[in-house]
């Protein structure tokens, strides 16, 4: 069969490489795809957000499967687009894909349904939540309500660091439209677990467990970026969290979606935070996340594309996840300056140290092909250098030496990656 992938990241890098192990596929695409991507699919320049170039594209190669990869295409409707044109899509349509693209919905969502969250309050005028805040207990939470890139949420310590963000947020327009309506939340403490899904509508399939680093520091310290690294399986992710989650927080979620005829298929991101007072959702996302996916996808077992098609058809409760029993770490190799100002176009070096050796990947989030033909830098976040290993130590130890294999002039890496694992 043939699939197309939608996006160029390395989210999407590692996704084209669980498609390409899978028996099924003879023809691989990705639309735009990246250098990385280049080398096991086929890439053609058609941005995310070109729906009209990308459903003739699809229709022109008689493309079996179209899978998207990112939030913007799935929140603006790709997917209703394409299987209007009678494609075959895997990602929620837009009345789902509103679960991420709207924090406020899905704040309303969980507060109808009983889906333990943090207390929250709306806001769509600056002056009220300026208001608000006067009296608010703190620290607090700002949320832009739409897609930030993951990085429209600021944590506030004080009353002036709050007044500035809703400032930053809904006057300055930082996140552009995004930050039209403010959500301001209740600040929780306790370990951050990420944990992907596949769901079909009805029914919900947990992956393993994962956890990111969102801030640019060292430490969880400086700006929230799109993910600095993460490491899966989380040791803080119990048997008892798990019973617990499956009831009162997936499928309830799934259930919701469906109770607001907004019938969900594809993969549901669920951002955990695990309190003193039990689990409780901090976001959702409506498709994999990154750095997430680049160490959940290299340890499962399954065939992607039957577990894909399983979600489509509304036959995944016939699937049985399947995962290795190791660990794996994602240090993402990122410009200097990122996730501020960066410079692009430097040149990669030793990319081919990553070439026939097993348990180590490299998946490319931002490069390109210079015109000489070389591999250069493209964006903040450069490369996801991934490991697995019998344990996260292991994993840890191997992923922070293939690090080193790599060169690039500004390269800039967290050292501390899973370091939190020492501590379980």
């Amino acid at each position: 069969m043939k699939v197309l992938i939608v996006g160029g990241g390395g989210r999407e890098h590692a996704i084209a490489v669980s498609a390409s192990k899978s028996g099924r596929v003879d023809k691989l695409y990705c639309a735009p795809g990246n250098a990385g991507i280049a080398q096991i699919a086929e890439c053609v320049p058609i941005g995310a957000m070109e729906f009209e170039r990308l459903t003739d594209f699809a229709k022109e190669k008689e493309i079996d499967l179209v899978i998207v990869g990112m939030d913007d295409p799935l929140a603006g409707g790709l997917t209703d687009v394409m299987e209007e044109a009678g494609l075959r899509v895997f990602g929620p349509r837009r009345n789902a894909a509103v679960l991420e693209a709207s924090k406020a919905f899905a704040k309303d969502l969980m507060k109808k349904y009983h889906i333990p969250t943090a207390d929250y309050r709306i806001f769509d005028r600056a002056q009220e939540a300026l208001a608000y805040l006067e009296h608010a207990p703190l620290p607090v939470v700002l949320k832009a309500d739409g897609l930030a890139l993951g990085k429209g949420v600021l944590i506030c310590n004080t009353l002036q660091e709050a007044k500035d963000g809703v400032k930053e947020i809904m006057q300055d327009k930082k996140f552009g439209d995004a930050g039209n309506r403010l959500v301001i939340e209740e600040f929780m403490t306790g370990r951050e677990v990420s944990v992907l899904s596949f769901v079909d509508g009805r029914t919900i399939k947990t992956m393993t467990s994962a956890q990111d680093h969102k801030r640019a520091g060292d430490g969880d310290t400086g700006l929230n970026t799109g993910g600095m690294g993460t490491f899966s399986p989380s040791p803080f992710y119990t048997e008892e969290i798990d019973n617990y989650c499956q009831e009162h927080i997936y499928q309830a979620t799934v259930d919701a979606m469906a109770a607001e005829g907004r019938l969900f298929q594809g993969i549901i991101f669920f951002g955990l935070m695990l309190t003193d007072k039990g689990p409780k959702v901090l976001e959702y996302n409506a498709r994999f996340g990154d750095p997430e996916a680049q160490v959940v996808l290299p340890r499962m077992k399954n065939d992607i594309i039957e577990v894909m098609e399983a979600c489509i058809d509304g036959r995944l409760d016939e699937i049985e996840l399947e995962f290795e029993d190791n660990a794996a770490v994602c240090v993402v190799l990122a410009s200097g300056g990122y996730p501020l100002a960066y410079e692009k176009g430097y040149p990669i070096a030793g990319l081919e140290r990553f070439a026939g050796k097993k348990d180590y990947f490299c998946f490319h989030a931002g490069t390109k092909f210079s015109d000489d033909g070389k591999i250069v830098t493209s964006g903040g976040r450069v490369l996801g250098i991934t490991a697995c290993g019998t344990d996260l130590r292991e994993a840890r130890q191997k992923a922070y030496e293939a690090a080193e294999w790599v060169s690039f002039t500004g390269k800039y890496m967290r050292h501390d990656i899973g370091k939190a694992i020492e501590e379980a």
